[in-house]
């Protein structure tokens, strides 16, 4: 086995004097059953088991595998677990520092040694998201062949980072966030492991309860809250790590929040259905998240726009309005106090009444004209301001509206095949309710039946 994860020099120190490392360095399971959390991933016979060689013989083979995940469930783990249990060769590498040549040096080893001495590599590519798709593509013979089995670890959903061709020949395990159950698992077992703080302080229940809620379910920050806390209690001559030591300690929880991942799109998805949902409430938590996170206000901003027209509508003709001047106001202020504005806005619009009336008006719409029921537009309706136009019978029989004295013309209006279509079904809510009086009176007039 080839010590690339963990050079043989570190694991050396790191034996004689382990309290060198940072405490989640020396908390890693050295087996899979030491793994907190992920127990789905594995069962007997699992392709992580097959990999450290357990039911591994015979003609098939482990397969590669794409651990996707949050951080701090346990992707880099898993594949030090791998590294220190199978027979294989384990080669480590990182896309941050890697690219092809670098790649293709691995895949040559990994040839010499399966047709040299019949010894197989297991190759860990770590935030494989940051490989272009020419650095992904350099991968696939080696997989498809075998000469490595891939262990590639990823925060993003590999269905947009990762190429298709390789994860059809890979096997995508998805890591779950961590419980507070199995994060306190693994506080408790450094507390006590020699390996860990081997019992030189202890954490009361509501120390461990708030060092619980800002790791987040990131077990790396857990342990190293957990260490910086212990440490500062140690240095106060206190055998107990205090509430307000751990607060001294560790400034503000953790916002699980990737703005160029998953978390970007699912909590922006989560504030516009909270918000829909006239839930105020929720829809200020997403928003906190996001702010807190350092979101762009200005993508806050545009999202909120969207929802004033596709949730409410003309239920609040004002609520695009405050939407515009929010965002208006985000762009020239920023944050901090763009958060005032952003919060203005989505109070607002979460407790407005609620109509998607417009959105399916022009879902509709668009629906018939990509279906090709357009027409051509009436003789009365066209241009007839240029030359030549009136031989063409154009304009000819049109009624002005403004003649009229209810200001409204019964004419035809739509092509020919679509005048009796409707697409704007407004419903009651809010001031939508003299909309839908107002659409009923028109339409009648137009000698249109009624909807």
């Amino acid at each position: 086995m080839e010590p690339d994860l963990f050079t043989a020099a570190a694991e050396e120190r790191q034996e004689k004097d382990p309290t060198g490392s940072p405490l989640a360095v020396r908390m890693r399971p050295r087996t899979l059953d030491e793994v907190v959390g992920q127990q789905h991933l594995l069962k007997p016979g699992s392709p992580l088991r097959r990999l450290v060689g357990e039911g591994a013989s015979g003609p098939a083979g482990p397969s590669s595998v794409i651990l996707w995940g949050p951080p701090g469930t346990g992707k880099t783990t898993l594949a030090y677990v791998v590294s220190k249990a199978t027979n294989k060769r384990f080669v480590e590498l990182s896309a941050i520092t890697a690219g092809v040549k670098e790649v293709r040096a691995v895949i040559d080893g990994a040839r010499r040694a399966v047709g040299g001495y019949g010894k197989e590599t297991v190759l860990f590519l770590d935030e494989i998201h940051r490989f272009s798709k020419a650095q992904q593509d350099s991968l696939l013979p080696a997989v498809e062949n075998r000469w490595v089995t891939l262990i590639a670890a990823t925060t993003e959903n590999p269905y947009f980072s990762v190429i298709s061709p390789l994860l059809s020949r890979s096997l995508l395990l998805t890591l779950e966030p961590l419980t507070d159950d199995d994060v306190r698992d693994l506080l408790r077992r450094a507390l006590t492991d020699e390996r860990g703080l081997g019992g030189a302080v202890t954490l009361p229940e509501d120390t461990e309860e708030h060092l619980l809620r800002i790791a987040g379910g990131d077990a790396r920050r857990a342990l190293t809250a957990l260490e910086a806390a212990a440490g500062a209690a140690l240095d106060k001559g206190e055998a107990e790590i205090g509430l307000t030591t751990l607060e001294e300690t560790v400034d503000r929880a953790a916002v699980k929040y990737d703005r160029d991942g998953d978390q970007h799109y699912d909590v922006a998805s989560a504030l516009i259905k909270s918000i829909r949902g006239s839930d105020v409430d929720a829809a200020l938590h997403y928003l906190a998240r996001m702010i807190e996170a350092g979101e762009d206000p200005r993508f806050i901003a545009r999202r909120l726009m969207i929802s004033a027209s596709e949730d409410i509508g003309l239920a609040d003709p004002n609520a695009l309005q405050i939407a515009v001047a929010a965002a208006q106001a985000v762009a020239m202020i920023g944050f901090p106090e763009a958060s005032l504005t952003l919060s203005h806005a989505t109070i607002a619009l979460a407790l407005a009444p609620k109509s998607n009336a417009a959105t399916t008006a022009i879902g509709a719409a668009l629906d018939d004209v990509r279906k090709g029921h357009a027409g051509p537009v009436p003789a009365h309706l066209r241009d007839s301001h240029y030359k030549g136009a009136g031989k063409l019978g154009h304009g000819q029989g049109y009624v002005y509206p403004h003649d009229l004295p209810e200001g409204i013309a019964a004419q035809q209006y739509a092509p020919d095949g679509l005048k009796e279509r409707t697409y704007y079904t407004p419903t009651r809510h809010g001031a939508e309710a003299r909309y839908a009086d107002a659409v009923e009176w028109t339409r009648g007039h137009l000698g249109r039946k009624p909807s």
